[in-house]
């Protein structure tokens, strides 16, 4: 067997628009394991798999839950970074809550901000949002 000479990007970017139902988080998930083990992602990125999976399930799923239509999910690796946007249509803003011990939600956007390097919202053009998380490739 012969080592493939492909070498990886140094950058990498994709996009999807998902539905609004409950799946789309689960898809969202599958989407981002594909892209981040893929040959034109770094190999760095796929040690990260797991925490992508989780802060692209949380964004995906505030936004099939609270906004309005479908969500574009974009993934993107460069410079020892993956970067997850999420945008929706919906009006609200994401908002870090302190649950109590036994509420069974509530804790996403916390975690978000705990595996993140840098973590923002931005209001989009007519109306909705993107939220952005960057978290360390390395």
């Amino acid at each position: 067997m012969r080592a493939s000479t492909r070498r990886a990007r140094r950058t990498a970017r994709v996009e999807y628009t998902l539905p609004r139902k409950a799946a789309s988080a689960r898809w969202a998930r599958q989407l981002t394991t594909g892209f981040l083990i893929g040959s034109r992602t770094p190999p760095e990125a796929a040690g990260r798999l797991d925490e992508a999976q989780l802060v692209v399930s949380e964004l995906v799923t505030n936004a099939t839950r609270y906004g309005r239509g479908r969500c574009r999910l974009r993934l993107s690796t460069s410079a020892g970074r993956i970067t997850v946007e999420v945008r929706d249509d919906g009006v609200g803003m994401p908002v870090m809550r302190r649950p109590g011990l036994e509420s069974e939600s509530g804790r996403g956007m916390t975690l978000v901000h705990g595996l993140a390097r840098r973590l923002n919202v931005s209001a989009a053009p007519g109306g909705g949002k993107t939220v952005r998380a960057v978290l360390d490739a390395a």
